[in-house]
């Protein structure tokens, strides 16, 4: 049997059964060696009714909810998905408990290449070429690799998982003209917030300036990254106080559960949270200025996911793929429900 390996690459399992490929060099020049012909801007796409979603990443939770956010929005789901090479191939229910939809998508662990080149081809025949889309809630050390695969294999993507090698990443898919909605949050009023300071920081540069800037942000411990969304607010606050010496290794991760607690996380959202607070602070100390936005749970991130899958759907059936797409442009659109 080959392995994922002789194809792009091998998924990985890591905590919380998370998925994603490895990243080891030899799987690096593999998918940079291989034959990819940059799309056309003018591929379409099938009809949202034929659009079959792969969610990569179930059994994990991020994925899981993304998928079930799917079934809520009137999306249908790939009848097969990718896992980790040690979970045992299964079937699995994904039920959405608000709309009472469900489907059956089976797991098919990353190391049968052959099952999964079969189940693409199987899904592409019975309901199109052009059918299969996927979200990616993997690890962050997956993201390029990743990308790279669904590139290959001319699928457009959602890239729900943050880290990785962001610049490396948006080069890539430029080069290949993929087609696809990378962002560091799907949250649509986060997204409305991000994009109003960075709105803000245009229009009134160093309006902070010397003002002290101190993040500090709490995830579920399965996170391994700094949050994509801090990074993204940092910028702008960087620019609004005129510092460039402040570094995304100056923000305070809390990934401790007990230390989460003490930050205003509830019990039962310690394995599902997404907790920010920014603060400036005069030269003098006298004036603070602080942001915050606090998330409990996965929904409102996997809502925005399935927005975000048929705005791009939407996109491409006007001919308007081969592009990268970010959140902002989702928002803009009217496109998130």
């Amino acid at each position: 049997m080959k392995t994922l390996a002789c194809l792009l690459a091998s998924f990985c399992i890591v905590p919380q059964t998370v998925v994603g490929f490895t990243s080891s060099p030899d799987a690096s020049r593999l998918y940079l060696s291989a034959s990819i012909n940059k799309r056309s801007s003018v591929l379409h796409m099938a009809s949202i009714s034929d659009i079959r979603v792969m969610v990569n990443g179930m059994p994990g939770p991020m994925a899981t909810a993304a998928a079930e956010a799917c079934l809520r929005k009137g999306l249908a789901l790939s009848p097969f998905a990718m896992t980790g090479p040690d979970v045992e191939p299964s079937s699995i229910t994904v039920v959405d408990s608000v709309s009472g939809n469900h489907a059956n998508v089976r797991l098919i662990p990353s190391s049968d290449v052959e099952e999964i080149e079969s189940a693409l081809t199987k899904t592409r025949e019975k309901f199109g070429e052009d059918c299969v889309m996927a979200i990616d809630y993997t690890h962050p050390s997956a993201v390029n690799l990743n990308a790279l695969f669904y590139a290959k294999n001319k699928i457009p993507f959602v890239m729900g998982t943050t880290g990785g090698d962001r610049e490396q990443l948006m080069k890539d898919m430029e080069d290949l003209g993929a087609s696809a909605v990378i962002a560091p949050n799907m949250g649509k009023q986060i997204v409305a917030l991000q994009a109003g300071l960075e709105d803000l920081a245009k229009k009134f540069p160093s309006a902070f300036g010397g003002y002290k800037l101190h993040t500090k942000e709490s995830h579920q411990k399965t996170k391994a990254d700094t949050s994509g969304t801090a990074k993204a607010v940092v910028d702008s606050l960087k620019v609004l106080s005129g510092n460039d010496k402040y570094t995304y290794d100056d923000i305070e991760m809390i990934r401790d559960d007990e230390e989460s607690k003490k930050f205003g996380v509830k019990d039962e959202y310690i394995k599902g949270h997404a907790f920010h607070t920014y603060t400036l602070t005069s030269p003098d100390g006298t004036v603070e200025f602080q942001l915050k936005h606090n998330v409990s749970g996965r929904t409102v991130y996997a809502e925005g996911t399935a927005d975000a899958i048929k705005f791009l759907a939407k996109k491409m059936e006007e001919g308007k793929g081969g592009k990268i797409y970010n959140m902002i442009n989702v928002l803009e659109e009217g496109a998130m429900e």
